[in-house]
């Protein structure tokens, strides 16, 4: 089984009616209630206020892939933690960031720049696909129209991804890589875009079979991960 944990900041849902009306349970729930269907995985959600933001060292032992979604938090959030979450992806745990975690300590901490983008809010998406043979875009349609989504777009500011799957295009014009891969040591990353809180991104079909595909993409290939050996060595004290 494939252990998925799904993060959330829970913090628009609980200040804004008219966010809470579209997740009213809180964006992690909507992700884990069509993760839950899937007969390979097992899901727990986790959110910002708890105790070292529920991302405690023996939840992240426990975890193969970690899903987050943040946004207003971004810089509240805990130094340590985001080290710990580094250290988990070097070391084999899946990640995929989806929408403004981009800007999150975790995704800059991993990736090395400034992940700065252009934005505008509220807009028409085309979702191309574009890299139809990657295991991500298993099973889906070539375009994947978002009728209402905030706008993401060029130049984002990121190291150059293993691949680019999702370009979104945009109705004022612009165009953004919209679902991208990484690799960092021996953890593998997706970026994806789509999600914004205020628009129901997360109830689309299509939508959750990408996030479902991305979680087996990002699973561990070992069964059991380990540090690096530069990583063991340093956590055991042993460096010089």
């Amino acid at each position: 089984m494939l252990k998925i944990t799904v993060w959330n900041e829970y913090k628009h849902e609980r200040e804004y009616e008219n966010i809470r009306k579209i997740y009213p349970d809180g964006i992690h729930n909507c992700i884990a209630s069509f993760l839950e269907k899937e007969e390979d995985f097992t899901v727990r959600t986790v959110t910002f206020d708890m105790p070292e933001h529920g991302l405690t060292e023996e939840v992240l032992q426990d975890t193969d892939v970690l899903i987050i979604w943040s946004h207003a938090l971004q810089e509240e959030f805990s130094e340590e933690v985001a080290e710990r979450v580094k250290r988990h992806v070097l070391s084999g745990m899946g990640l995929i960031a989806l929408h403004s975690a981009h800007f999150s300590k975790i995704m800059k901490k991993l990736m090395g720049t400034t992940m700065t983008l252009k934005w505008r809010h509220g807009d028409r998406e085309k979702l191309w696909c574009i890299a139809p043979t990657h295991p991500i875009a298993a099973g889906i349609p070539e375009m994947i129209e978002l009728p209402q989504e905030e706008m993401y777009g060029e130049f984002f500011d990121i190291p150059k991804p293993d691949e680019v799957i999702f370009t979104g295009w945009f109705s004022g014009g612009e165009v953004f890589r919209s679902g991208c891969t990484f690799s960092r040591g021996y953890g593998k990353i997706f970026y994806f875009q789509p999600g914004h809180e205020e628009y129901p991104i997360y109830y689309m079909p299509e939508i959750q079979k990408i996030i479902c595909n991305a979680a087996r993409f990002c699973a561990p290939i070992r069964a059991s991960r380990t540090y690096p050996e530069c990583e063991r060595v340093k956590h055991e004290g042993n460096v010089q």
